[in-house]
């Protein structure tokens, strides 16, 4: 039986899933998996560690039995059913990677944030004791100065919470309420 032939064979008992169709459609393509997967990680320069690999390649083969095996069924047999996998190994495996990377990213910049907000809001000098005086000097205070410094001091919100209702990056939170704090101690 040729290759081609053997490929047809294979997916046809994994479609009518029969007993041990899909057990040899791992051993038969597990390697190729582990190798596009491993080869696409060191193309974006994405180092990973073995659990990392077993994930993605896990990924991948969940993403051909979905749907009942829909990637299987969508195959037209214009190339070899190792090249039509290797484009799905790849595929899945630059999102997985994508997905990784922003919450990466998302995850460093919610510490920066934590780590610029102060662990307890500075005191207030003897002189801002009424809500009143504090009102006056948040007057003298540029317009989105004053309603971040509203906002986290006064309403208690988040810097993310802040950064989502004014539209302005998280980590600009912490530099706009430093600009207020420098500029309210001269005031006060």
């Amino acid at each position: 039986m040729g290759l081609i032939a053997r490929d047809r064979e294979l997916i046809r008992r994994c479609l009518h899933h029969e007993p041990g169709a899909w057990n040899d459609f791992v051993d038969r393509f597990l390697g190729l998996v582990y190798h596009v997967v491993q080869h696409t990680a060191d193309m974006r320069s994405h180092p990973l560690k073995p659990e990392d690999k077993e994930d993605l390649a896990a990924q991948v083969l969940l993403h051909i039995v979905e749907n009942d095996y829909g990637a299987l069924k969508q195959f037209r047999g214009r190339s070899s059913l190792a090249a039509y996998l290797t484009v799905i190994a790849r595929r899945t495996c630059v999102q997985q990677l994508a997905r990784r990377a922003a919450a990466h990213e998302a995850q460093q910049r919610h510490a920066a944030a934590q780590a610029e907000e102060p662990e307890e809001p500075p005191r207030p000098k003897a002189g801002l004791e009424t809500l009143e005086e504090v009102g006056k000097l948040l007057k003298k205070l540029p317009n989105r100065e004053c309603t971040v410094v509203r906002l986290f001091y006064l309403e208690g919100r988040s810097y993310e919470e802040i950064s989502t209702q004014l539209s302005i990056p998280v980590n600009s939170v912490g530099a706009i309420l430093s600009r207020a704090r420098k500029k309210l101690r001269g005031e006060a």
